[in-house]
């Protein structure tokens, strides 16, 4: 039976599938959209530091103002209404919600919401790829010892690329390369958010009359957050970053087989099952042939020369050898398609996508030469970007995670392109998600060192 038959019986017997979205941002207004419309579905609360808007941005996506009536969370339940709030930690609570989605994009509220959503035994869709970057891999155990489904959110692309990956492992074939498009050049490194709508294209005008948020659009351009998806990847899907760092080769979709393949067969691969982001212009800054700004794709290989004919003989697109071939999604929805990975987990008991291990880490780049004294400002700021180096790489310089460096002041002075570690700042470890990192860091050396040992 299909996820949506399942979800028909659930509405037929009145047990729909009751939900908690917190964070009525962008990802969760897409979200609300649909959510109303899904048979079988019941947002039975919200929770935003702004309940108004919350409701605004409940309006503006179509929800009639009855619909978020609710007075308390067991009102919603007990009507079709939802009830809109500014404690999270009561969604998370409330014996009327069954699955909680996060989508409040911050790493400390992530980890705080995680770890209340395992005290209370509530599924988990962790939109938020920030917190999961940065300490997903030890927030997937705790969901894990706690009985509880800890799952990527469809529509975003991590969530998408590891369906991709899934259906290719599947059908008996490797994964050589996994990743996503963006627009990117080299440059865009530096992008502020004083220089970021000038790299958009947008004018004055437009930003005035829009809901644009510099710093967030920024994360976007200056490589942060490909990083950030690129982590929540490789430690979903067993795969591996670069040992440098993304390269955003400018690729079309019918060359992603003949560039994303190893470098003994011709391409830019230092090894197989690696994660990579192709950029949509050229470096001069032409658009890219048939670009796959907005999509996913999955290179994979042939094993044998039967294979390789049944891949001509059905016209799939191939390198020149006709070994390596790449299966691709074009378009990404968003929170449009959020529901997937509410109704997987309500009718399968199955995340979409999922963390399973700690082999990528996002680590903070200086954008500029920093001086001590200057405090660091997070992701698509002024001062440092997000770049994806391998796990034990980021342990052994000691580099401080993008999800956190906000807020910490420099005690040294740090080189434009080079990582701000640990020593570089101040910093308090009785802070709730900076010793939740640390704690991970130590459960991961002290298993690392065991493995090696052996």
């Amino acid at each position: 039976m299909s996820m949506f038959a399942k979800l028909q019986r659930r509405a037929a017997d009145g047990k729909p599938v009751r939900v908690g979205l917190i964070g009525a941002g962008k990802f969760g207004s897409m979200y609300l959209s649909q959510a109303w419309r899904t048979v079988g579905i019941h947002l039975t609360g919200i929770a935003d530091l702004s309940p108004a808007r919350a409701q605004d941005a409940m309006q503006r996506v179509g929800w009639a103002p009855e619909r978020f009536s609710a007075r308390s969370f067991e009102d919603a339940a007990r009507s079709t209404s939802t009830f809109v709030t500014d404690d999270a930690q009561a969604l998370i609570a409330s014996p009327f919600v069954d699955i909680v989605i996060d989508a409040t994009g911050s790493p400390a509220a992530g980890i705080r919401h995680v770890l209340m959503a395992c005290e209370h035994r509530k599924h988990v869709v962790m939109v938020n790829v920030e917190a999961d970057a940065l300490a997903g891999p030890l927030l997937a155990r705790r969901a894990e010892q706690a009985g509880i489904i800890y799952s990527m959110a469809s529509g975003d692309q991590p969530a998408l690329i590891a369906e991709l990956v899934d259906w290719v492992r599947t059908a008996g074939f490797e994964v050589v390369c996994a990743g996503k498009g963006t627009k990117y050049l080299p440059v865009y490194h530096q992008s502020t958010p004083d220089t970021v709508w000038g790299h958009y294209g947008f004018t004055p005008e437009q930003v005035a009359g829009g809901d644009f948020n510099p710093q967030m659009f920024n994360s976007f351009l200056d490589g942060t957050k490909s990083a950030l998806e690129m982590a929540a990847v490789a430690n979903a899907c067993d795969l591996s970053p670069p040992d440098n760092g993304l390269a955003f080769p400018p690729c079309g979709v019918d060359d992603l087989p003949s560039v994303l393949r190893p470098m003994e067969q011709g391409g830019i691969l230092a090894r197989r099952g690696t994660v990579e982001v192709v950029s949509s212009l050229e470096r001069d800054g032409r658009p890219v042939f048939r670009d796959l700004r907005w999509g996913v794709y999955v290179v994979f290989d042939a094993p044998t020369a039967y294979v390789r004919e049944c891949f001509k003989q059905y016209g799939l697109k191939t390198d020149d050898s006709g070994r390596f071939a790449a299966t691709y999604k074009p378009y990404h929805l968003i929170g449009l398609e959020l529901g997937t990975s509410v109704a997987s987990i309500a009718t399968r008991g199955e995340p979409t996508g999922s963390t399973n291990g700690w082999r990528a880490d996002v680590v903070s780049i200086a954008k500029r030469a920093l001086k001590p004294g200057e405090v660091l400002d997070g992701e698509g700021g002024f001062t440092v970007y997000g770049k994806v180096i391998p796990a034990q790489a980021s342990l052994e310089l000691g580099a401080v995670p993008i999800g956190l460096a906000h807020g910490l002041k420099l005690e040294r002075a740090v080189a434009a392109g080079v990582p701000v570690r640990w020593a570089d700042v101040g910093f308090d470890r009785a802070n709730p998600a900076i010793a939740f990192r640390l704690e991970m860091e130590a459960v991961f050396r002290d298993e690392w060192g065991a493995v090696a040992a052996r």
